[in-house]
């Protein structure tokens, strides 16, 4: 009899990877029976992820009854918690610290947690304003604290968000942020294909992974080697620029401006890992991550 994997987030981005690269491994989709989690079974997503044979459940992650029925009977979890839904960090904790009793109540064998790191911790208070990283990093040390048998993924920064980061000076792509374009270091991740290739990983690592931080990311690039990708790949001029905090800011909400701004600053300094090579993540996995380059070429419509 089949293993039932239990994925939240399942029509997300991080959710959505994990439940194809599953399905697509020949072994890992014989040995689990994947169930899907989200809120609405009756959209297009959800239904084109039963078509392919997912058990699609919905529940809240706000709702423990909800969740212990999405939950039992399950071997593996795959969690995501969603700060944005809320903006809320103390509802992101609770839901996250709910997941964890309702698995270690019910029996799941390994819980795999989309963590982050804690940047109030990782720079001793100087950059506090990220709430969306020390929530993540809180709920982690509660896994970690309530004896769960748990792996902790952290993925690194979208190469998707650059859609949106880049603006056009005449003829020229820009890249306009506030840190040294030759300093900063940002480990890139192409969230959609390669979430799934480490989380099958971890899993199939089972239970050598357990207590482990696997980081998501394909490789550093600083800002300068970001834009020159592009230049080369595409072949257009670009630029990365070092502009003011308020510059960057002035077409931000209010509720962003300056977990925005940190979720930059840190990788200038401590680093958004803290430091930490990619080298052990990168050794577990069986099939290579997307390059910046290879994202580069696929996309190339998005960055004109």
């Amino acid at each position: 009899m089949s293993k039932v994997i239990t994925v939240f987030g399942a029509t997300g981005n991080q959710g959505g990877s994990v439940i194809q690269a599953i399905l697509a491994d020949p072994n890992l989709s014989k040995e689990y029976k994947v169930r899907g989690i989200t809120r609405d079974v009756f959209k297009e997503s959800a239904k084109r992820l039963a078509s392919q044979g997912v058990e699609m459940i919905a529940a809240d992650l706000s709702s423990p009854p909800q969740l212990l029925n999405a939950i039992q009977g399950s071997h593996t979890v795959f969690l995501v918690t969603n700060f944005w839904e809320t903006t809320n960090k103390e509802i992101e904790i609770r839901q996250g610290k709910a997941v964890t009793d309702i698995c270690k109540e019910t029996g799941v064998q390994h819980l795999i947690f989309s963590s982050l790191q804690g940047f109030t911790e990782l720079t001793g208070g100087r950059l506090s304003n990220v709430a969306y990283f020390d929530s993540k990093a809180e709920i982690e040390k509660y896994i970690r604290n309530s004896g769960m048998p748990a792996t902790f993924v952290l993925a690194g920064f979208f190469m998707t968000n650059f859609s949106e980061s880049l603006k056009k000076r005449g003829d020229v792509l820009t890249l306009e942020w506030p840190v040294d374009p030759d300093k900063a270091k940002v480990p890139l991740l192409d969230v959609n294909e390669d979430t799934g290739k480490f989380v099958k990983a971890v899993i199939k690592k089972f239970p050598s992974t357990v207590g482990k931080r696997v980081l998501m990311a394909e490789a550093y690039y600083t800002p300068k080697q970001i834009v020159a990708e592009i230049a080369e790949t595409l072949g257009i001029k670009t630029a990365a620029v070092k502009i003011p905090q308020d510059s960057f800011t002035s077409f931000l909400a209010p509720e962003l401006t300056q977990g925005t701004i940190e979720n930059l600053l840190v990788m200038e300094a401590e680093g958004y890992y803290g430091g930490e090579s990619l080298e052990p993540s990168l050794a577990i996995l069986e099939e290579k991550p997307v390059s910046w380059k290879e994202f580069v070429q696929k996309n190339a419509s998005s960055f004109f």
